[in-house]
């Protein structure tokens, strides 16, 4: 009864004229029970989730007695804006942008001058990040990484800590006992740890590491994140950093239509046919009718064939993750539990993503924001419980490569690159108008483009 009531007030949605702005919140009211909260801060389409969370997001009347509950409800009317949640980790990643700029970009220019390969000091930035995110959210022990790295920022032990890095990280790809941090680690695995290797640093990158190190990375949005990593890294975007980013409300305008609509308006279908079964006393298949959509949910593949650092990739995850939340506690209502295996192939997770990205340190960038985000969402949810390991993967499905055109060197045998099977394609490609193409990519590449594509798309078209 409460989702039809739900699909009622989404019609009153629907229903509104193009000019009205759409409500930021539904709420749905057994009264004299219960009130359920759904919000959708995009602003766009009626793609409505559980607020805060599909744990959270029933309100029994009993809990109009506590002042924290009436607070939230009078926010609601009040001020809606300020609940978003994606605001506050806007927020906190702007301020952490200043950390970027001031630490981070300084170690990476340092370093790049010092003779280290631009992709060398990239890989070694974001194993370093990484691990500071790790510490923060408890992966592994609070403040062990940047203690360790006080530790040897000390004259006598600097030269030391190449060794000392190398060492934890080969231990957080295996898991077992490290002795700098002196606790027993996860298992992370994962291509960022393989083999990893770690740069001799001089006390002015130390004090610089120590500093990105002291900041708190729990909260960091990954939609913003990659930008601002990729920028701290990129010698010609280091003085902008921090400036430009795609804010997440543009990145859900797209995702929302795109993905996530069509997918409500199936996972409304599966509730209606298991509605029909329940009227028809078949409470089994009735079960299974959403069971058949969480197999649809948990499989689908989507694919970004520009996807930058993976902004666009992260935002699509969360929102599949949101929907998976509410597809299992519909499962649950049966009596029987539908939680399946955090770990592997049965719950919606990273595998899912695919993407296409020419520059290779954005791509390697979007591979730690999916998992950086992905295990922000299972902590957020779950806790520290249930997370399987390894706790990376090495699915590879961002591949850095040319979305249009896959030639040899000198541009020979150049033809269409063949883009992954996918069930849904998003994406802010870059644009170069006709006329600038030339001087942007090259006339050879252009020539090979031109002649790749001819007859199929005019000669006229902008890349």
């Amino acid at each position: 009864m409460m989702q039809a009531a739900r699909q009622q007030a989404l019609g009153y949605v629907r229903a509104l004229p193009p000019d009205e702005s759409r409500p930021l919140f539904v709420l749905v009211v057994d009264v004299g029970y219960c009130i359920d909260v759904y919000s959708n801060f995009a602003g766009v389409g009626d793609s409505f989730v559980p607020f805060p969370d599909q744990a959270r997001f029933r309100l029994p009347l009993a809990a109009l007695a506590d002042e924290g509950t009436r607070a939230l409800l009078r926010q609601v009317w009040a001020a809606p804006r300020k609940l978003d949640p994606s605001r506050r980790a806007a927020r906190v990643t702007r301020e952490l942008a200043g950390y970027l700029a001031g630490y981070l970009a300084g170690v990476s220019a340092q370093l790049e001058r010092a003779g280290h390969a631009p992709e060398v000091v990239a890989q070694f930035l974001m194993r370093c990040l990484f691990t500071m995110f790790s510490e923060d959210v408890g992966l592994i022990p609070k403040a062990s990484f940047t203690s360790m790295l006080r530790t040897y920022s000390t004259p006598e032990l600097r030269k030391f800590l190449p060794d000392a890095l190398r060492g934890l990280w080969a231990t957080m790809d295996t898991g077992g006992f490290s002795p700098d941090l002196k606790a027993r680690l996860r298992r992370f695995n994962g291509k960022l740890f393989h083999d990893a290797t770690a740069l001799p640093l001089t006390p002015d990158q130390m004090a610089l590491l120590l500093k990105a190190a002291e900041a708190d990375w729990t909260e960091v949005e990954p939609a913003i994140f990659g930008t601002l990593l990729e920028r701290a890294l990129d010698p010609r975007e280091r003085h902008s950093l921090g400036a430009h980013y795609t804010p997440r409300r543009y990145v859900e305008r797209l995702v929302l239509p795109t993905v996530l609509e069509p997918l409500c308006r199936e996972w409304t279908a599966a509730q209606a046919a298991s509605a029909r079964r329940i009227d028809e006393g078949q409470p089994k298949e009735a079960r299974q009718e959403l069971v058949r959509f969480l197999t649809r949910l948990t499989s689908l593949r989507i694919l970004d064939p520009a996807c930058g650092s993976g902004n666009f990739l992260y935002v699509t995850l969360e929102h599949l993750k949101r929907l998976e939340g509410e597809v299992l506690a519909a499962i649950n209502a049966f009596g029987q539990t539908g939680l399946l295996d955090l770990g592997g192939g049965t719950t919606v997770s990273p595998r899912q993503l695919l993407g296409l990205e020419l520059n290779p340190r954005a791509a390697a960038i979007a591979h730690v924001v999916l998992r950086i985000g992905y295990l922000q969402w299972h902590l957020r949810t779950h806790g520290i419980t249930q997370l399987a390991e390894p706790l990376l993967d090495e699915y590879q499905n961002i591949r850095q490569q040319d979305a249009v055109l896959t030639y040899n060197e000198g541009f020979q045998n150049a033809k269409p690159t063949v883009w992954p099977e996918a069930d849904f394609i998003i994406g802010n490609p870059p644009f170069v108008g006709d006329k600038a193409m030339r001087g942007a990519l090259g006339g050879d590449y252009v020539d090979a483009l031109r002649k790749t594509y001819k007859g199929v798309v005019p000669e006229s078209a902008d890349a």
